[in-house]
């Protein structure tokens, strides 16, 4: 099921209207590659829409994340920020300390040396989490 589909079942089983802020709020946010705080997906959209509220957009993104089609995360910069969920593999991060820049990366090596380690310990993996932080070239040249 596309993750549009998904979202407004959701909204159905919850007794919530399927309103057309929220699906300009759904698309903006499944068409980008970036990891949203509530206030960069608000200003992205209230350049093309000035109507649409701050509050709209927090409590939205709070649904995507509630329905499953977002993930919360938190990089340090004190920002929830909301990452779609996607049927790709599992991916890490790279996250510039200076200017917030966010870059995915997927290593396989790095997934076998953590189940190996799980391994050695008898630990079943069921989730993890790699974010490693530092400085992107444009800061480290700055």
């Amino acid at each position: 099921m596309d993750q549009i589909s998904h979202f407004t079942e959701f909204l159905n089983r919850k007794g919530l209207k399927n309103t057309n802020q929220r699906m300009l709020i759904l698309k903006a946010f499944l068409e980008s590659d970036s990891h949203y705080s509530t206030e960069e997906l608000y200003l992205k959209l209230r350049a093309a829409y000035p109507k649409i509220g701050y509050a709209t957009v927090h409590r939205t993104l709070k649904l995507f994340a509630e329905c499953g089609i977002a993930a919360e995360r938190h990089f340090g910069d004190g920002q929830t920020r909301f990452e779609p969920v996607t049927d790709q593999e599992h991916h890490d991060h790279l996250v510039c300390k200076e200017c917030g820049l966010i870059i995915e990366f997927e290593e396989p090596e790095i997934e076998e040396l953590q189940e190996k380690v799980a391994a050695e310990h008898n630990f079943t993996i069921q989730t993890h989490r790699l974010e490693l932080y530092g400085l992107c070239t444009d800061c480290s040249n700055n």
